[in-house]
């Protein structure tokens, strides 16, 4: 608009300029020569007289600043009139934006609605004493059960483990010093357990461990090879500095085992009480003859599931007869924990 307006200005300068000018033929026209007719000498002044005739005067430079001040209030008021539809434009977008955007936000919060709804609450952690052999309560959560547990679920020298691709060396025999002694018999709600009168030891690497209890597991926790077995003992030993060894006795069937007679004579009638018998337990017919053995560093197989615990797992397995087995079974079909990951840890065993 400012460009045409700017070239109509251009123009109308032009034409005012023109029309000023005298005409070119006026001012150099010749005289007439001396030897015209008289008839044309009379004409000639007629034809200088339509010459001299003035032309219609252009529009005055006053019209002209008229009309472009009009021009310009035009093209003013034309970019009002487009900035206020931009401005409406921009609000109505605005708005259909803000509107989305809180549909979206109640839609997202609907379907959260619906989700909570639908969603069962998380579990709450479990903090307890109780543990078991299975579900909720099994190997798998013990760690989780309670914060003195942890290490059930972290620790990396935990038992029982495969007993595979142990080193074999010349290992110490495991001296045994083990004597008839007072016992008693509890149900304790996991297995069977015999705590054992003081006076019976074993030694091994220079240190002297007393037997503490013994206690059963079916099936055995330990494997050898990836072979497991029917049953297992865990005899217990602690020395004077508060270290543990423990003491592992594979079970197979067989004939039965006269410790083992003992104890299920004298077993209490109901779980956590404790039968005391006016009889003596002789624990070294728990040995078997040949005392060769596997040793390694693990932990208990049961809750806190502390480590630092010297293995020594007998390599030739003791009997007990079919019905000996079944008999604990049908108090303690399953109480074995899952074997551990080796973690990399050496294992010896006699040659």
């Amino acid at each position: 608009m400012r460009n045409l307006i700017a070239f109509f200005a251009c123009s109308l300068a032009i034409s005012t300029a023109s029309a000023n000018d005298p005409p070119a033929a006026a001012k150099t026209a010749p005289a007439a020569p001396s030897s015209a007719k008289p008839g044309a000498s009379k004409a000639e002044p007629v034809k200088l007289a339509a010459l001299d005739t003035p032309k219609p005067a252009a529009p005055s430079a006053k019209a002209a600043a008229a009309q472009a001040l009009s021009e310009a209030d035009a093209e003013a008021e034309l970019s009002a009139k487009i900035a206020a539809r931009l401005a409406l434009m921009r609000a109505n977008q605005a708005a259909r934006l803000a509107a989305a955007a809180k549909a979206k936000k109640a839609s997202v919060t609907r379907r959260e609605a619906v989700a909570a709804i639908t969603q069962p609450p998380p579990a709450r952690p479990i903090h307890s004493d109780t543990w078991s052999y299975e579900g909720e309560t099994g190997p798998a959560n013990w760690g989780k059960i309670n914060a003195a547990w942890t290490k059930c679920g972290t620790g990396t020298r935990q038992s029982p483990i495969d007993l595979r691709d142990g080193m074999k060396v010349d290992l110490e025999q495991i001296s045994f010093d083990y004597k008839p002694s007072g016992f008693n018999v509890v149900d304790n709600g996991h297995t069977v357990q015999v705590n054992v009168g003081g006076g019976n030891f074993l030694t091994v690497q220079n240190r002297s461990y007393e037997l503490i209890q013994f206690h059963f597991h079916r099936p055995s926790e330990e494997r050898v090879n990836g072979k497991g077995f029917e049953m297992v003992v865990h005899m217990l030993h602690k020395d004077p500095e508060g270290r543990l060894a423990m003491l592992a006795v594979l079970l197979e069937r067989g004939k039965g085992n006269n410790m083992i007679q003992t104890v299920w004579n004298n077993l209490p009638l109901e779980k956590l009480d404790v039968v005391s018998p006016n009889v003596v337990l002789d624990v070294a017919e728990m040995l078997p003859q040949r005392r060769d053995y596997f040793t390694f560093m693990g932990s208990m197989t049961t809750p806190p599931c502390n480590e630092g615990v010297l293995w020594l797992v007998m390599k030739q397995p003791m009997q007990a007869s079919p019905a000996q087995m079944a008999l604990f079974s049908r108090m303690y079909p399953l109480n074995a924990r899952p074997v551990q990951a080796s973690s990399g840890r050496m294992i010896k065993e006699s040659n």
